[in-house]
């Protein structure tokens, strides 16, 4: 028998980063920079307030939209840390980790061939997702020299009668870019002007450096009624595999978005809700530890590659550097497969982000420092034997 597979989907490419990183399983003492999943375990009193859950026979569904208690966790934990409210019972749904609140928003907003806007370099499935979706993608690339932030300007040249929706990462990943506030004013402007919903990723808000305070689109006045504020508890709280994700947003998406969720997914597991609650009510000193510490590995990890005479703009969130490898003479492909075979260290070819990537390799420093350090070793051999 043949089956025919759904054209949309044939098209969708496999991840460049799950494509890379099955080379590199097939080898031995690979020291990697390549995964975005922190290396700490769940703090002990998030993991804790779990096995209180099971022990107390807590293995059932929860309300499609999520254990009302998260709910409220959640909205005083945005209003805290966003200054902005969202009311608990109708405006916060959550999800199975931030990657099926995107899907949820992009199911309920687009019709088909809507068009969605993103800047690349970008996380890997924004536009596999908007296609899943039914809609298509149209990518804004961003400039090194600039700080790989999106420009007011270049968005609106973007925009034609079927854009819809436009997707922000802000810090973003892969080359921890941060947006200040008076981009995001005038980006904000463009939105309110041709009636465009945002939906922004903000998993790496709490992991911004040197003090600077992380502002989101969704705080600015006209936004919060056309913003979907994707948020959750994977990379700050050190939780990838516990799956909780949230959205924030109008009641009436909320509803769309919980419609589509309670028929495909029905509700997040609820040992992961629990443990949820006690990170956002009492994990803020945990996640100040952390974030100390990739503070303490970012510094040393751009000074090292800088030292190899590799230009490294310093990233201002999330966890990952962004270098640029073109005075190497190879492309990023080839500059990640050489230094994984020969010096066994593994990073990302940028071209994974979007082809604004070329010319750059993503290498995150959510790897202990010992590792780091070793790592920036071997490079530094590459690049001079590379040299000479």
């Amino acid at each position: 028998m043949s089956i025919a597979i759904a054209e949309h989907i044939k098209g969708i490419p496999r991840s460049g980063i799950r494509d890379f990183f099955e080379i590199v399983q097939s080898m031995n003492d690979v020291i990697s920079l390549g995964i975005g999943e922190p290396d700490f375990a769940t703090p002990w009193h998030i993991r804790e307030a779990a096995i209180y859950a099971l022990e107390r026979g807590r293995t059932g569904y929860t309300s499609n939209l999520g254990l009302p208690r998260l709910r409220r966790s959640i909205s005083d934990y945005i209003q805290k840390h966003f200054g902005i409210r969202y009311e608990p019972l109708s405006e916060i749904l959550v999800s199975v980790g931030v990657s099926e609140a995107i899907d949820l928003a992009l199911r309920a907003l687009l019709n088909q061939g809507d068009e969605v806007i993103y800047h690349e370099p970008c996380y890997v499935s924004y536009a596999p997702s908007i296609v899943m979706a039914g809609g298509v993608p149209r990518a804004v690339t961003t400039r090194a020299d600039e700080g790989f932030i999106l420009h007011a300007a270049d968005l609106e040249k973007s925009i034609t009668p079927r854009t819809r929706v436009l997707m922000l990462n802000f810090p973003t990943n892969p080359t921890g870019a941060a947006m200040d506030p008076d981009e995001l004013e005038k980006i904000a402007a463009v939105c309110v002007k041709h009636n465009l919903v945002v939906l922004t990723d903000e998993i790496y808000s709490e992991l911004t450096y040197e003090g600077r305070p992380h502002h989101s689109i969704a705080t600015i006045p006209g936004m919060r009624e056309r913003t979907v504020l994707l948020h959750g508890l994977s990379k700050a709280f050190a939780m990838t595999g516990w799956r909780i994700g949230f959205a924030c947003a109008p009641a009436e998406l909320i509803e769309a978005m919980m419609k589509i969720h309670q028929y495909s997914i029905l509700c997040a597991p609820i040992m992961g809700q629990d443990a949820a609650i006690e990170a956002l009510d009492r994990g803020e000193q945990s996640v100040n530890g952390m974030r100390r510490e990739y503070e303490m590995r970012r510094n040393f990890i751009v000074s090292s590659l800088r030292d190899m005479g590799l230009e490294c703009p310093s990233p201002r969130g999330a966890f990952y550097v962004f270098p640029k490898i073109t005075s190497t003479g190879l492309s990023s492909r080839d500059f990640s497969l050489r230094l994984l075979h020969e010096k066994k260290v593994a990073v990302v070819p940028g071209p994974a982000f979007g082809s604004g990537g070329e010319g750059h390799v993503r290498c995150s420093f959510a790897t202990a420092l010992d590792q780091i350090k070793i790592a920036m070793v071997r490079m530094a051999e590459f690049c001079r034997e590379l040299k000479a």
